[in-house]
C-alpha cells in the first residue's frame, strides 16, 4: 500500500507542477507547451507502475508497464511485419485511395446538384454501417491479404471525407462568387481558385479523422481473415495464448503509429493553411 500512497502524492505534486507551467508566466513558451503534454503522460506511466505493483495486480489483468516495455523490444522483430502489414499496406493504402476518390467525388457532387441530394443521404447511411458487419464481407470478396484490409479502410474514411470537402467548397460566400463571375471566370477556373483554397481547412479536417478511421479499420479487419501477421492478427492470437503484455506492445505500436500519422498530417495542413485564422499565432 506504500507504493500506492506515494502515486497518490506523486499525481498531486505532478498535477501541481503542470499547473504551474499551464498557467504561469512562462506558458506562452513553445517549450513550456511541449513540457506540459510530456509531464502529464510520464506521470500517468509512473502511477500506473506504482499502484499496478503496490496493489499486485495480476499480468493477465493489467500489466504494468516496464513489463509492456520489455514485451515490445523483445517482440520487435515480430511487431516490425505486422506494422508493415497492417500500416504501410492496408491502413495507408485505403486512406490514399478513400481519400482521393472521396476529394474526386465532392468536385463532382459540388458540379451537379442531383448527386448532392441523391450521394450525401446514401453516405449518411454508410457511414452508419456497423465495421464487423462489413469488414468479414469485404475479406471474402478481396481475400485474406492487405487488399480487403484496404478495401475495408476505404469504405471508413470515403464518407466523412466526402461530407468534410463538400461543405469546405460551399463554404465561400455569395460576395466572393459574384466577384469570380464579374471577373468572367469559368466553373473550373472559380473552384481552384476561390473554392478549393477556401475548403482546405474542411479538407484537412476529413484527413485528420481518416487518420485514426484508417488506422481503426485495417485492425479490425485483420480480426476477420489475415494472413500470418498483422496488429490485428497479433492482438487476437496473444489475447488466445494470454499474452497480454504482447497485446499491450501491440496497442503501444497502434497508438504511436496513428499519433504519428496524425501529425504527419497536421503538420502539413499548418504549412498549406497557414493563412487562415485556424493556423495564426
Amino acid at each position: 500500500m506504500i507504493l500506492v500512497f506515494a502515486a497518490v502524492a506523486v499525481w498531486i505534486g505532478a498535477w501541481a507542477f503542470n499547473g504551474w507551467l499551464a498557467n504561469g508566466r512562462f506558458s506562452g513558451l513553445a517549450s513550456v507547451r511541449l513540457a506540459v503534454p510530456l509531464i502529464f503522460g510520464a506521470t500517468v506511466i509512473v502511477v500506473w507502475e506504482m499502484i499496478v505493483r503496490g496493489l499486485a495486480v495480476p499480468a493477465v489483468i493489467l500489466p504494468p508497464p516496464s513489463t509492456i516495455v520489455g514485451a515490445f523490444f523483445g517482440n520487435f522483430g515480430i511487431l516490425w511485419p505486422d506494422f508493415v502489414q497492417t500500416f504501410a499496406k492496408g491502413a495507408l493504402g485505403g486512406y490514399v485511395i478513400g481519400c482521393g476518390a472521396a476529394l474526386l467525388t465532392a468536385i463532382l457532387v459540388d458540379r451537379y446538384d442531383f448527386l448532392r441530394r441523391g450521394l450525401l443521404p446514401v453516405g449518411s447511411f454508410m457511414a452508419a454501417l456497423p465495421i464487423v458487419g462489413t469488414a468479414p464481407i469485404l475479406v471474402m470478396w478481396f481475400g485474406f491479404d492487405w487488399q480487403s484490409k484496404a478495401a475495408v479502410v476505404v469504405v471508413m474514411v470515403f464518407f466523412p471525407m466526402l461530407v468534410n470537402t463538400v461543405a469546405g467548397l460551399r463554404d465561400t460566400s455569395a460576395m466572393q462568387r459574384d466577384l469570380m463571375r464579374t471577373y468572367g471566370a469559368s466553373y473550373w477556373q472559380t473552384l481552384f481558385k476561390l473554392r478549393f483554397p477556401a475548403a482546405l481547412p474542411f479538407i484537412f479536417n476529413g484527413l485528420k479523422i481518416a487518420t485514426t478511421l484508417a488506422l481503426i479499420g485495417a485492425i479490425v479487419a485483420e480480426f476477420f481473415g489475415s494472413p500470418t501477421r498483422g496488429l490485428g492478427f497479433r492482438i487476437s492470437t496473444s489475447v488466445g495464448t494470454l499474452a497480454l503484455d504482447v497485446v499491450w506492445a501491440v496497442i503501444v505500436v497502434a497508438a504511436l503509429t496513428g499519433t504519428a500519422f496524425y501529425g504527419a498530417v497536421a503538420w502539413l495542413e499548418r504549412r498549406m493553411t497557414f493563412w487562415h485564422p485556424s493556423q495564426r499565432k
